[in-house]
């Protein structure tokens, strides 16, 4: 519990749009500008950190909250927040760095990270733990380990193929095996389990997948063992560690992993990743480090390119654009295949931390073949959030689409539900649904009914 009283001590991960929420709401009268597109039905979903304690000690720490909006029949049917209820929030003094308790209780997840839909089931997510099972109106239905055969933690950022339905991810552990591979099958079956080497016990935030292969980026964020002992966020950069890049068949084991040396280097968010030929091409938001100084030391990330010649065994890497931004993503339908466009939050963590809040928020849209960016300017002091790519009916396009997200309004100190056309990148929405103020959170998606439901 905080001890701390003036607003002006609290950390910044604690102070504007980063405060928690004290209440869980239903909003069912919603206030919509414009017009939804009739053919959404599903729900756009995303995750947060929100300590029902309303302090933590690190941004990473928070407790679990889903914020979710339901549209059907070109309306918003409901706005709903929700803890996910972990033992965190039944307990909420117990300890969160734990080498003894939360790090070895697979259920003792913050679930806090990502949210996504597969195989009927709403999965919130935190890569240190088991998933949470939500229902379709955001309640929790508890952990799951796949029927006794997930054995350890699973993912924050798992990747659906758009090709066969499969969840294809990974666990870390601060124990050996540091890491495990994972494939779900599309009827949510857990079908494989590996083992693969890597040089210790490192912070594998996302990797990157293929139409037939994946891609692990064992990378220097490692665990230190005497900063778990002393409660503290337990990574740190090191200098010694290589960074390296480990290609393996989707449905392959440790002895078909190949590895590739890279530049040092962090990426939590790659925006996508394809194969073309013998090399594989891999689009991600890169920092030169991350906590070499402290816990709150995060390099502003842009968009790299990294070339894997899978012939000559080298790592091209090209810097496609020197704006800070984060959170990339393509459409789903392209996850694994080769895509013409990406879209990004620019400025993410300078902004975010702003007070006041002053910047003009936008999202990205790249062009990876022209080479160009536009974007949507959503306005001053206001800041959207990781976009979706939801497509039209009958796209024709890649970009032929709806980017969808939450925005942020310290005008108002309040936050709308925001769509916007993909294609023309229009600065006026599509639709926006007001909402009361909706705190900056981490990773959402949408969920079409057929996923869910």
């Amino acid at each position: 519990m905080s001890t701390i009283e003036n607003i002006d001590e609290l950390p910044l991960h604690l102070r504007g749009n980063w405060a928690p929420l004290a209440e869980e709401r239903t909003i069912t009268d919603l206030q919509v500008t414009g017009t939804i597109p009739a053919e959404l039905d599903g729900r756009y979903v995303r995750n947060g950190a929100n300590p029902i304690t309303g302090f933590s000690d690190h941004p990473f720490l928070g407790d679990g909250m889903i914020h979710g909006i339901r549209l059907r029949d070109g309306k918003a049917e409901w706005y709903r927040n929700r803890y996910v209820q972990t033992p965190f929030i039944s307990t909420p003094e117990r300890p969160v760095i734990d080498v003894n308790d939360s790090f070895t209780d697979m259920a003792a997840s913050k679930a806090n990270t990502n949210v996504v839909g597969h195989a009927g089931k709403i999965l919130a997510l935190e890569e240190g733990h088991f998933p949470y099972v939500l229902d379709g109106n955001l309640d929790t239905v508890g952990p799951t380990d796949y029927d006794g055969k997930l054995k350890g933690s699973f993912t924050a950022h798992p990747k659906l193929c758009p090709v066969n339905g499969e969840l294809v991810g990974f666990g870390y552990s601060l124990f050996a095996p540091y890491l495990t591979y994972l494939r779900v099958s599309a009827a949510g079956e857990l079908v494989q389990s590996e083992n693969i080497t890597v040089g210790g016990p490192t912070m594998m935030h996302d990797f990157n997948m293929t139409q037939n292969h994946v891609i692990f980026m064992d990378l220097p964020a490692v665990f230190d063992m005497d900063m778990a002992m002393r409660g503290e966020m337990p990574i740190h950069w090191s200098d010694d560690y290589p960074a390296r890049l480990g290609v393996m068949p989707r449905n392959g084991n440790d002895a078909s992993v190949v590895w590739y040396d890279i530049n040092p280097c962090y990426v939590f968010h790659p925006m996508n990743a394809y194969e073309d030929g013998n090399k594989i091409i891999l689009d991600v938001a890169r920092l030169d480090h991350v906590w070499r100084d402290s816990a709150m030391d995060f390099p502003e990330p842009t968009l790299y390119r990294w070339t894997i010649d899978t012939a000559s065994g080298r790592v091209a890497e090209e810097q496609i654009d020197d704006l800070p931004a984060e959170f990339p993503r393509v459409p789903d339908t392209r996850v694994g295949l080769k895509h013409r466009f990406g879209y990004m939050m620019a400025n993410a963590a300078a902004s975010a931390f702003e007070e006041p809040l002053s910047a003009n928020g936008a999202i990205l849209k790249y062009d990876l073949e022209t080479g160009g960016r536009t974007s949507v300017d959503v306005g001053s002091g206001r800041l959207p959030g990781e976009s979706s790519f939801v497509p039209k009916d009958g796209a024709v396009n890649e970009d032929d689409g709806y980017l969808m997200t939450y925005v942020y309004d310290a005008n108002t100190d309040t936050s709308e539900f925001a769509i916007f056309d993909a294609a023309t990148m229009s600065n006026e929405p599509v639709a926006t649904v007001q909402l009361p103020r909706v705190p900056f959170g981490f990773h959402g998606n949408w969920m079409p009914s057929t996923l869910t439901d």
